[in-house]
């Protein structure tokens, strides 16, 4: 794609004053960066006299550049299938190739899969894309190959580099640096590919190698070409937020990195000055948060704080997390470590109540962006049609802010606050909905106001290497930074113990954990009852099964489970009583013998047994659409069965039910968020469920967030397949005591009642409340 702008620009230099103003229309719109102008120009053009390639390029360019990827990704699809038509003319400049296809739409799917994080699909494009590359023919000095084959190898060596497979993006950046360029146009070639290595060199974390190009002659000739560009053009601020930015943070960066603070304070000082900066959030951002670590290694902690504030308030105002200047700046920066450095500073600075604060802004952050590409989620209110307005005008303020970044970026302001303005009414409307599309977290006296004065919180934030607990009651709060070394290797050692009944003393392995997270935190306990919220591989942690040396956890508290501490906002008590008691499905029929749970058949019938007005599904009958139909008529729903649970996926982890005519059985972490089930208590008795695997969370948050969401008050659920009888019996006990028990107190005298069966805590130590305990 920029192949194709690159040519452009070469030929926008030789054109000023009268030649300007008869220029094509597009030339025009396109150089004054008036996208939206440009596609709906060519939307006209097509219209008129019928699609070609040529004209569905330059929408499709127009669209890339307004970082409108829905709109992009099917205007490159009929780009696509114009040119297997045989119009191969893809630009001004007729490039032909040689095979069936013409690289151009393919690495223009592979930038915009750099820019929205699919590395595995911008490396497969890339690879069409460099393939195709070879054969095109030119009618401009040969230019155009050139450039198609430095735009696929530098976007090949982003993807691989940011997918973190370091020696194949090593590969394609000394093939790019190896690559000759034609003797008609090594001038105009050579700053564009030390432009393309230089952001591959800082991609691979080179910066000193990336310096050099960016400082070097070859590359300032970059700039040169442009000049005439920037002064044809009406919009110059344009040309410095889609050019002169992006190096000025390069070369800022690649200072910083290299420990020339001196320089990278000024160089990034001086774009804090430039007001365009601001109205760049990926880059503004990245600018504040690199300009607070420098004042925090100067020891000015209080600006260091002041900078990752202003840097979070950045990352917060927009819902998707796209890095739209990665395939320029060649760096994607990870804004989960913006909140870990600020909560280390504010910890550092005995802030503690603020550190809490921006801990809840970090998980809230996570879900955000979790459920980025989430649209269809459910509302109950009454006010449904307003709802939905208010969250239309959220989505369609900032898709306006993001392309005004591109192409008007003095005018975001504006659309910025009408974004903020439908987002507090949405929050005003709807909390629950709000803080599923915008960080909405509580501080620390909101926490404790909503805390029963006889329970403790506990909220654990995990980063591997840093760990902070915070202990809140209705008096206070409480930190300290807890020992993480090998905190993992325990974690999956005591995985191993507890998930094998054959395991010998898993209580040993239990006690080290003890001694490590709740030991040095347990003088500021003021209660028995704890809400424990994890964080990262916590999440996978029995706490019940922790040790002391004398007793287990759950042998002196009655423990409950939370994603997040703010969710206490949300959760409801229970609600009002449904007709029918308890919904159970056991056993689906999954097509295939080796699933079947034949032991989840009889638990289900069992435990619909301990009360009237209870139906169970089983085999072909326990599918997806009995779940729909009768979900919310039942106060307590039970699933035994199989689940497949997948942090990398949260949302397409699914509860695993029967197919029929209606729905293909697949009950997803994704739909639940389009669900209303309004339970008082959903039970995942699951088999396999995948959550055995330590990994970052988001599973378990998007699993049990999902069904609160859906309208359950709380959520039981296994770590890890336990054996049959005991699950039976477990369970059978469970539904029994809540007749005169709150539901903490029912599962914990059931694990305690099954403990004194089975010892070890394979057998009853899986099953955790998440959730409302009453």
């Amino acid at each position: 794609m920029r192949a194709n702008v690159a040519i452009t620009l070469i030929l926008l230099s030789q054109i000023s004053g009268c030649a300007y103003n008869i220029a094509p229309e597009y030339i025009r719109l396109e150089s004054t960066a008036r996208y939206r102008e440009l596609a709906m120009y060519e939307e006209a053009q097509i219209k008129q006299s019928g699609a070609s390639s040529r004209l569905l390029y330059r929408q499709c360019y127009a669209y890339s550049k307004l970082k409108n990827y829905r709109k992009l990704f099917d205007c490159l699809d009929r780009l696509e299938e114009q040119i297997k038509t045989g119009d191969k003319a893809v630009t001004l400049f007729t490039a032909i190739s040689d095979s069936d296809g013409s690289p151009t739409p393919h690495l223009m799917r592979a930038e915009a899969y750099v820019e929205t994080g699919d590395y595995v699909k911008a490396i497969s494009e890339g690879k069409k894309g460099y393939e195709l590359s070879a054969n095109v023919h030119s009618t401009f000095m040969g230019f155009e190959k050139t450039q198609h084959t430095i735009q696929a190898l530098g976007l090949l060596a982003l993807a691989h580099a940011f997918n973190g497979e370091r020696h194949k993006a090593a590969t394609y950046l000394n093939a790019l640096k190896e690559l000759p360029l034609s003797f008609t146009g090594i001038a105009q070639s050579t700053p564009i590919k030390n432009q393309a290595l230089a952001r591959s060199y800082i991609a691979l974390g080179e910066y000193v190698k990336s310096l050099e190009l960016l400082q070097g002659d070859g590359y300032k000739g970059l700039r040169a070409f442009t000049s005439a560009f920037v002064g044809a053009s009406t919009q110059g601020e344009n040309v410095f937020a889609t050019l002169e930015l992006p190096n000025a943070y390069m070369v800022n960066k690649c200072l910083f990195e290299t420990e020339r603070l001196k320089e990278a304070k000024a160089g990034f000082d001086e774009m804090l000055k430039i007001p365009q900066t601001m109205n760049v959030g990926e880059i503004y951002w990245l600018v504040l948060f690199d300009r607070g670590r420098i004042a925090e290694q100067e020891g000015d902690r209080q600006s260091a704080i002041d900078f990752y504030r202003r840097a979070i308030t950045v990352i917060e105002e927009q819902r998707s997390s796209i890095d739209t200047e990665a395939s320029k700046i060649g760096f994607v920066g990870d804004k989960q470590t913006v909140y870990r450095q600020l909560v280390a500073t504010l910890y550092a600075d005995h802030q503690y109540a603020a550190a809490f604060e921006y801990v809840e802004r970090s998980k809230a952050r996570a879900l955000v962006d979790m459920l980025a590409s989430k649209q269809d989620f459910s509302i109950r209110s009454a006010n449904v049609e307003n709802i939905r307005k208010l969250l239309e005008t959220a989505r369609n303020t900032e898709a306006e802010s993001l392309a005004l970044a591109q192409e008007a970026p003095s005018q975001q302001s504006h659309v910025r606050s009408l974004m903020i303005r439908s987002r507090q009414q949405l929050s005003g409307e709807a909390p629950d909905l709000a803080s599923l599309v915008s960080v909405s977290a509580l501080d620390s006296s909101d926490v404790q106001a909503l805390l029963p004065a006889d329970e403790t919180l506990v909220e654990y934030y995990f980063d591997d290497p840093q760990l902070i607990a915070f202990v809140l009651t209705k008096n206070g709060i409480s930190a300290i930074k807890l020992d993480s070394r090998d905190l993992l290797q325990e974690l999956h050692e005591y995985r191993k113990h507890v998930e094998s009944a054959t395991a010998l003393h898993p209580e040993q392995q239990a006690r080290k954990l003890y001694e490590r997270l709740i030991a040095p935190i347990e003088k500021w306990f003021g209660t028995t009852k704890l809400v424990i919220v994890p964080h990262g591989a916590l999440h996978y942690l029995p706490f019940n099964a922790l040790h002391d040396g004398n007793r287990y956890l759950i042998e002196k508290y009655a423990v409950r489970l939370l994603p997040s501490a703010s969710v206490l906002k949300y959760i409801s008590s229970s609600s009002e009583p449904k007709p029918g008691n308890i919904l159970a499905f056991g056993n689906p029929d999954l097509g295939d013998s080796r699933h079947d749970l034949v032991y989840a058949q009889n638990e289900a019938i069992a435990v619909a047994k301990t009360r009237p007005q209870s139906k169970v599904f089983l085999r072909k009958d326990a599918t997806e659409t009995a779940f729909e139909k009768y979900g919310s008529s039942f106060n307590y729903i039970h699933f035994a069965t199989h689940g497949q649970f997948n942090a990398d996926a949260p949302l397409k982890s699914a509860i695993l039910l029967a197919k029929d005519a209606e729905n293909d059985g697949m009950l997803t972490v994704d739909k639940l968020y389009s669900s209303k089930i309004d339970a008082d208590l959903v039970t995942l008795s699951a088999c396999e469920t995948g959550l055995g695997k330590i990994a970052n969370g988001d599973d378990i948050v998007g699993l049990t967030r999902g069904f609160l969401y859906a309208g359950a008050s709380s959520i039981v659920a296994s770590l890890w397949k336990v054996d049959d009888l005991a699950t039976a019996d477990l369970m059978t006990r469970f539904y029994t005591n809540m007749k005169t028990l709150d539901k903490r107190e029912a599962l914990r005298q059931a694990q305690l009642q099954t403990k004194k069966k089975y010892d070890h805590p394979f057998y009853w130590a899986s099953f955790q409340l998440t959730g409302n305990s009453k």
